[in-house]
């Protein structure tokens, strides 16, 4: 382990394993805190079941039904909207497996302290509850806190030093040292194939806490370009001086992925910055009403991505891999708004994504709930693979 003298550590594992993938970490996975005290949040009530949707229920997309084949994904080729399970099989591409290079993970921690973004951070200090004079927001109680934040870092065995890399941006990245390399091993097995370029993937990890009052809800469920921003002018340096690599500035070779929030801040990074990202890859997309403070331009938080923004707007060069479960996430809260069903949310923006002639794929997992559980271990290669199959990303493997 090395210490630098700045608020910056470094942190290399040559060949231990990291959790990388917020994908496949556990379904109802809560992000991780920062190390340090926490702040006093009264106890929540526990939330009910989410019920189970029904691929024919009224509002939602036509599907094209591939579901009743275990491990059977979308074609690779192909736009719409698929149904798939209730039986998972793990891709072969999370194996290592042998005579495939095999990439170096590494991580080093930001401290907010040195963030011109995000300095201080925020922390609940009590439950929300209902805002009488706003239905579509709440009165949180918050107070500054510092806090660490580890980025990890995949270099793969075929990047050449020197050479602008395409970027592969991940939200909910691990705290130092936990234990996954699924991300590595399938982005090993892809890229020896040439399914996808050779790339550099970049897990951040988020400030801490979820939904309003937030740090992590501050960072992915404000709707404006802020998030980009700070990943641009303080992530990508660091990386680029800590590591000796070159990222590329090329937006067709630029993708970023999350799941939950980190989906929503996903697709708001490149909806905002299209200049920056054109590859959104999303499970569990909280595109919901759940942004705070209250911005009375997008009143309904990224809710307003399928009410008004994409309807609205002419399309952005957006490519767009989008995944949900069938018991995916249902929690009207204290608003009781209407804005607060995951899976109708990511319905409604099949819906207007088709009406606007996006290259999108959306997936409607069943038999799984939020985060899509073991969904995921089937479709990450796939959703990777497709995210980057367009005539852009070809020539950059060649």
């Amino acid at each position: 382990m090395l210490f630098y003298p700045s608020r910056l550590s470094l942190l290399i594992f040559g060949g231990a394993a990291l959790a990388l993938s917020p994908f496949l970490a556990g379904a109802d996975a809560v992000p991780a805190v920062p190390p340090g005290p926490s702040p006093a949040v009264g106890k929540a009530a526990a939330r009910p079941q989410p019920p189970t949707r029904s691929p024919d229920a009224p509002g939602a997309p036509r599907f094209t039904r591939l579901d009743g084949k275990a491990g059977v994904n979308p074609p690779m080729n192909a736009v719409g909207n698929f149904v798939i399970g209730p039986d998972y099989v793990p891709a072969p591409e999370l194996k290592v497996v042998a005579g495939v290079p095999q990439g170096k993970v590494q991580q080093f921690t930001l401290s907010s302290k040195d963030s011109k973004f995000y300095n201080p951070g925020i922390a609940r200090t009590a439950p929300p509850t209902a805002d009488p004079a706003n239905p579509k927001t709440q009165i949180v109680a918050i107070q500054p806190v510092d806090y660490q934040r580890t980025i990890t870092v995949y270099i793969p065995a075929q990047y050449v030093p020197g050479t602008p890399a395409p970027i592969l941006v991940t939200h909910d990245g691990p705290q130092q040292g936990r234990a996954d390399m699924n991300l590595a091993h399938v982005l090993d097995n892809l890229i020896a194939q040439k399914r996808v370029p050779v790339q550099i993937a970049i897990s951040i990890a988020n400030g801490g806490g979820d939904a309003q009052g937030s740090e992590r809800g501050r960072e992915y469920d404000t709707m404006s370009g802020k998030f980009a921003e700070f990943i641009e002018a303080e992530v990508l340096p660091a990386v680029e001086k800590t590591y000796g690599v070159t990222l590329t500035k090329d937006p067709e070779a630029r993708a970023t992925m999350g799941s939950s929030s980190g989906g929503a801040a996903a697709l708001i990074m490149a909806w905002y910055h299209p200049e920056l990202y054109r590859r959104v890859i999303t499970t569990s997309g909280t595109f919901v009403n759940q942004q705070w403070p209250f911005n009375p331009e997008t009143p309904g938080g990224a809710w307003d991505f399928h009410a008004q923004l994409i309807p609205q707007s002419a399309a952005k060069p957006i490519r767009l891999w989008m995944g949900v479960g069938d018991r995916d996430n249902y929690n009207p809260n204290t608003m009781r708004d209407g804005m607060h069903d995951w899976v109708e949310a990511n319905h409604r923006m099949a819906a207007v994504l088709a009406a606007k002639g996006y290259r999108y794929q959306y997936v409607f997992a069943l038999n799984v709930g939020h985060g899509m559980g073991p969904a995921r271990q089937q479709i990450l290669a796939h959703a990777l693979e497709w995210v980057w199959q367009d005539d852009a990303a070809a020539k950059s493997r060649r």
